[in-house]
């Protein structure tokens, strides 16, 4: 049987999504960063595996050996999957983020309206503005 659903309809779940892994060289490293990234708490860590909850989510990160992270940009159609992340100001973010781990690649798609960062182990993520609330 199929269904056909319209922008904003909920369908009947057949499953929820219970969190994301993500695979990683160095996994307490990547829970660590995530966790003050997002202001979570780290949950598990050891490692093999590193758990970061909050906000109702959770992210796994599972060592893979000779983890090699997609490259950015992104020519050679590695990249997998990246985290959308939010903040309220770019430059305060990306200084933050640096600050703890992340690396700002030169190449920097969308005329300013977002921005690429790398995680530690050289993943991208995008940090875009957190939308204007509506009175």
């Amino acid at each position: 049987m199929s269904h056909t659903y319209s922008a904003g309809q909920r369908a009947e779940s057949t499953a929820a999504l219970a969190m994301v892994n993500i695979d990683s060289a160095d996994p307490a490293r990547q829970a660590r960063f995530y966790a003050a990234a997002l202001g979570w708490e780290v949950t598990y860590s050891d490692d093999n595996y590193g758990m970061v909850e909050g906000d109702g989510v959770k992210i796994g990160f599972g060592k893979i050996e000779g983890f090699r992270p997609a490259q950015w940009p992104d020519e050679d159609g590695t990249k997998r999957f990246h985290l959308d992340l939010q903040v309220d100001d770019l430059d305060d973010a990306t200084k933050s983020l640096c600050a703890i781990g992340a690396t700002q690649p030169d190449f920097q798609p969308g005329d300013g309206r977002w921005r690429v960062l790398l995680d530690p182990d050289g993943q991208p993520f995008c940090l875009s503005p957190r939308p204007a609330a509506t009175p």
